[in-house]
């Protein structure tokens, strides 16, 4: 069993030729809260990216993100859910 998402905010970013689509916050089982979570345009699909940090010139690490590939898919459904509705 996994902690479940239950509150998404999302906000909308418009800038021209950026990937960058908006930011997301999530709340898992009203206990959590995780900011900056990054909505990007992909080359095939839109994925939700977790905060990170850069730790060299061309390298960066996830400061928070799921353990497990179900997690991981139940923020990015609910995420993008959300972010579909604002369209």
């Amino acid at each position: 069993m996994f902690m479940k998402v239950t509150k998404v905010s999302v906000q909308k970013e418009e800038k021209e030729n950026s990937r960058v689509k908006g930011y997301a916050i999530i709340e898992l089982d009203g206990v959590l809260k995780i900011n900056g979570i990054r909505i990007i345009e992909g080359n095939s699909r839109m994925f939700a990216a977790m905060p990170n940090r850069k730790i060299s010139d061309d390298k960066y690490i996830d400061y928070v993100y799921p353990v497990n590939k179900e997690l991981r898919e139940e923020i990015e459904r609910a995420i993008l859910e959300e972010y579909n509705k604002e369209n």
